[in-house]
């Protein structure tokens, strides 16, 4: 530290005695609303909150309104973006039945590539980007110049399940239903197919939030044949299962849905064995009041940006699962894959996006102020509200600037640069 302070007598040193240093988290699956829902959510906002929280970078999924399914509406979300993200930005484009030619172009001709990653919509949407064109599905994992990212589930069994959960129980269904009508057998159906496809074409694919025992059994198989396949879960089917439905109603309702406890051991377990590759947050605001309202009639969805780094770091310390592991899910391994230039590791030549935590550190989430503790969402609410969790991020840095110190944003300048996907 002395010959540092001489080299640089300005610079300020910084006593990290007990503490863990990290690159700053990359969280590569997040609706942060805008443009056409800003209501719940937007750009400047959300990636407030994700700074608070040790999230540095974030890439937003493509179905916003309108669905980010070509390079215009990728360049309107961009000037968007730019000047008012407080975190670092980029944006993933979004497939559907008839783009899969404009997207290959787009790969392949395209250095840097303006999007991160291709998201692909397997048998169930929320929006309009249903992929269910089986020569459109092979063109799409045929790409060999982006990862394919997916939403397993399976419409038809979807359907089925909530036409009988109407019959059963008419406009009054509970939200435990909500396990049973988004079922496992919906995830696994359609895993089995996405893994079939990527195993045929070799297809460098991401399997997103994966909520299933059996998906994670498959998933293991399947790597052995396609080394290029991984996994992502959630920091939600980490910590909550069915028996939380009753405690949490509405406020857990996720797609796909949060299954049972033994699900939860088997994704802990697969985090800790490193056959889960990264964390993605699938922050998904909705306002309180949409939320109320009745099953069919309530999305799907959890605001949890601001808490997943504190989750992950409270399993790790509960499931021996080491720091290395979590500083993999949370930004190297997603660097890596989609090639995001200069980020995810404390390297020389990197930018510096630093995060400083305290792992003995317990607090208890709250439910309004901005501090890390707090929840900074434009929705105001997040399921997490009362968790006790053991390691906080207290200092953030990024691109060199501290803007985040003992858990509070104390640099209000927009900081956040633009990510380029090689």
């Amino acid at each position: 530290a002395g010959k540092i302070h001489e080299c640089a007598p300005e610079a300020e040193i910084m006593d990290l005695e007990g503490k863990v240093i990290m690159a700053g988290g990359i969280d590569a699956h997040v609706h942060f609303r805008e443009p056409g829902m800003t209501s719940k959510a937007d750009l400047a906002s959300e990636s407030r909150a994700a700074l608070l929280g040790g999230v540095t970078s974030f890439i937003d999924m493509p179905n916003t309104v309108p669905a980010t399914t070509d390079i215009e509406r990728l360049r309107e979300k961009a000037a968007l973006a730019d000047g008012r993200c407080f975190a670092n930005w980029g944006f993933h484009i979004g497939a559907d039945n008839d783009n899969s030619d404009a997207i290959a172009a787009m790969a392949r001709d395209k250095d840097p590539r303006e999007f991160a990653a291709v998201k692909v919509f397997m048998g169930s949407s929320t929006g309009n980007m249903l992929v269910d064109n089986g020569e459109a599905l092979d063109k799409l994992f045929a790409i060999d110049n982006a990862r394919v990212l997916i939403h397993s589930e399976d419409e038809a069994i979807i359907r089925k399940n909530l036409e009988e959960a109407t019959n059963k129980f008419g406009d009054d269904i509970p939200m435990k239903e909500h396990e049973n009508i988004r079922s496992r057998q919906a995830c696994i159906r359609s895993t089995i197919k996405a893994l079939q496809l990527a195993m045929e074409h070799g297809t460098k694919l991401h399997v997103l939030h994966i909520s299933t025992a059996e998906e994670v059994e498959m998933i293991r198989a399947a790597k052995q044949y396609n080394p290029e396949i991984t996994a992502e879960t959630s920091a939600n089917y980490l910590w909550f299962c069915d028996e939380d439905y009753e405690r949490l109603g509405s406020r857990m309702k996720c797609n796909p849905s949060i299954k049972t406890a033994a699900d939860r051991a088997a994704l802990r377990k697969a985090l800790k064995d490193g056959l889960i590759d990264t964390i993605g947050s699938d922050h998904a605001p909705h306002l309180a009041e949409e939320k109320e309202r009745p099953y069919l009639k309530c999305p799907s969805g959890i605001p949890s940006i601001q808490q997943e780094i504190s989750v992950l770091l409270t399993v790790a310390d509960k499931e021996n699962i080491p720091l290395t592991r979590i500083a993999s899910v949370i930004s190297e391994k997603i660097a890596d894959m989609l090639g995001i230039c200069g980020r995810g590791r404390l390297e020389e030549g990197a930018f510096a996006d630093i995060i400083v935590i305290n792992p003995e550190k317990e607090f208890t989430v709250g439910k309004s102020d901005y501090g890390a503790a707090g929840a900074a969402y434009k929705c105001g609410w997040t399921p997490y509200a009362g968790a006790r969790l053991k390691g906080m991020v207290e200092d953030v840095y990024l691109n060199g600037a501290r803007v985040v110190q003992n858990g509070r944003q104390t640099d209000s300048q927009v900081r956040g640069q633009k990510l380029l996907f090689r």
